[in-house]
């Protein structure tokens, strides 16, 4: 299975509304230590709405952090609630 859908297998379990994955392993290949990914993961998913920043990454880590360093080098996320966009 290809990363980009581990990922959105993963996450299938916090059942996001939306989610999109940018690859930007391409603009680091200048100084990249690894084969591994650089990712930006926008994730939109009523399971964060009530929680903090810090508790949402958790929750993100919890399920993909596994992946890191070996498959994805640099993981930035935005995880919003419904009621935040």
């Amino acid at each position: 299975m290809n990363l980009t859908d581990e990922i959105y297998k993963r996450l299938a379990v916090l059942e996001p509304l939306s989610v999109e994955i940018h690859d930007e392993t391409i603009r680091h290949a200048s100084h990249a230590e690894s084969a591994a990914a650089n990712l930006i993961l926008i994730i939109v998913s009523s399971h964060f709405s009530g929680k903090t920043r810090i508790m949402r990454h958790r929750d993100i880590y919890q399920l993909l952090g596994d992946l890191i360093p070996f498959r994805i080098h640099a993981l930035s996320i935005q995880a919003f609630a419904p009621d935040e966009l």
